[in-house]
């Protein structure tokens, strides 16, 4: 049977420190539902902090690669797939996830959150950033779904009927 694949997706450069927490967290929770915990697989940001979050709990961790430069990979990540593909490797990141969960935003993170609507994916945003929440929402209603904590995050995950 196949495993239910988790995508958090989330700024690797300037997280906040609230974004790195609710990754780590979310990276706890997704491992403790049996669920794998796919990133973009670098040591950085929130990549990382919710790679070691999945680790510590025992859980599964891919990580997608821009390059092929593996000493940006994280400790964390236990199957790394290189891709040298640099930002096109997004569509590889939402494409694999059953789900995209957006902690925090940034650039790559919006490219990632546009990519998984445009390809029918839905997304849980978890980000406080209000003109993230209304441009996606105004853009897709139906496929974009909001929470305030990864508690919510999974819970939702479930209501959405991915992992059963």
């Amino acid at each position: 049977m196949r495993k239910t694949i988790i995508g958090v997706m989330g700024p690797g450069n300037h997280p906040t420190e609230i974004d790195l927490h609710r990754a780590y967290r979310l990276g706890q929770l997704i491992a403790q539902e049996g669920w794998v915990l796919l990133t973009g697989g670098r040591k950085v940001g929130v990549m990382d902090a919710a790679s070691k979050g999945a680790q510590a709990a025992g859980g599964l961790t891919v990580g997608i690669l821009p390059d092929n430069n593996t000493s940006e990979i994280s400790e964390a990540v236990d199957i790394a797939i290189i891709t040298n593909m640099d930002s096109a490797r997004n569509n590889i990141n939402v494409l694999s996830s059953d789900v995209v969960i957006a902690c925090g935003m940034g650039t790559g993170t919006a490219s990632e959150v546009a990519l998984a609507l445009k390809n029918g994916k839905q997304v849980v945003l978890l980000t406080d950033d209000q003109n993230s929440q209304r441009f996606f929402t105004n853009l897709s209603p139906e496929q974009v779904f909001l929470v305030n904590s990864p508690e919510a995050a999974i819970k939702l995950v479930k209501e959405l009927g991915i992992g059963n």
